[in-house]
């Protein structure tokens, strides 16, 4: 049996329509619809699945992260496929060497999987930690669908107007597998487990999310005056702005927290966590995946 599984808010709510159509992929007629937002339990729903049963997931970067802690992904004994059918499909721009016809098996990425804690609160994240300019960039996205729910979001003219006059620098304490570094004019400082965030933005060009040592990429942007860093924000969706070495600090490690001098927003895999002070970071180290 193929279970089609389908977040029907993702892709601005087009989701749902889009799952049929990833159904006609699969040549098999045992399929089987099913609406995440009806699933109560959804890790008792998979243990309740065959071995050989194929799950096939269809949404954005949220509907993963659902996924990954509503689950332990580890111990999985599905093939797990994957079709993006959000508005911003990083986890898919980071690895689409492995798409096939747009859905490709994801079970290797779900074995090596870094976790956050804020306030004591634990959770695991697929793509990166956004915390500084691209936190705010969620907060005020936020804002703009409660106003005009279905609007769609435009990231990068929100981190423009941050740039330009609404975004207050911070100064920050950055501590890496121990390692220690005070920062001042910080705008932002995520801890990557892929390379993109924000819709396509290739915020940590050199990370390898399935790194044996695991690994996460740190990149603190730290800058006294606005217009310097307009260049190396705009380089970011190419993956160029670590160029710019005054400006951006790019520092890996397996262990990381980060503190602010005061409360800004954060977001997990684009889900926003307001007025956070301190986060931290943790992967496992020599994961064979």
């Amino acid at each position: 049996m193929i279970y089609i599984m389908y977040n029907p808010l993702a892709g601005n709510s087009t989701c749902e329509e889009t799952s049929k159509g990833v159904g006609e992929i699969f040549a098999s007629d045992e399929k089987r619809y099913i609406n995440l937002l009806e699933v109560e339990d959804f890790e008792k729903h998979i243990k309740e699945l065959d071995p050989e049963d194929q799950i096939v997931l269809c949404g954005g970067d949220g509907t993963l992260n659902h996924l990954i802690n509503s689950v332990n992904t580890v111990d999985l004994e599905q093939d797990i496929f994957y079709y993006p059918a959000g508005s911003g499909n990083d986890f898919y721009h980071d690895i689409d060497q492995d798409k096939t016809n747009g859905v490709f098996r994801i079970n290797k990425y779900l074995k090596c999987i870094p976790k956050v804690i804020i306030d004591g609160k634990e959770s695991l994240f697929l793509n990166g930690i956004g915390f500084g300019i691209d936190g705010y960039c969620c907060e005020e996205g936020d804002k703009i669908r409660v106003k005009k729910p279905g609007k769609r979001v435009n990231y990068p003219l929100i981190a423009l107007k941050g740039l330009a006059y609404d975004f207050h620098r911070v100064n920050a304490k950055v501590t890496v597998d121990g390692v220690t570094t005070e920062y001042r004019d910080v705008w932002m400082a995520p801890a990557m487990n892929g390379r993109y965030y924000g819709g396509g933005m290739m915020c940590a060009p050199n990370q390898d999310r399935l790194n044996e040592e695991g690994k996460v990429s740190v990149i603190v942007v730290h800058s006294k005056f606005r217009i310097a860093l307009l260049y190396a924000f705009l380089s970011i969706f190419k993956g160029t702005h670590l160029k710019y070495k005054s400006l951006v600090t790019e520092i890996m490690g397996s262990d990381v927290t980060v503190e602010f001098d005061r409360p800004t927003a954060l977001q997990i895999d684009g889900e926003t966590v307001t007025g956070v002070t301190k986060y931290e970071v943790h992967k496992e180290k020599k994961i064979i995946c």
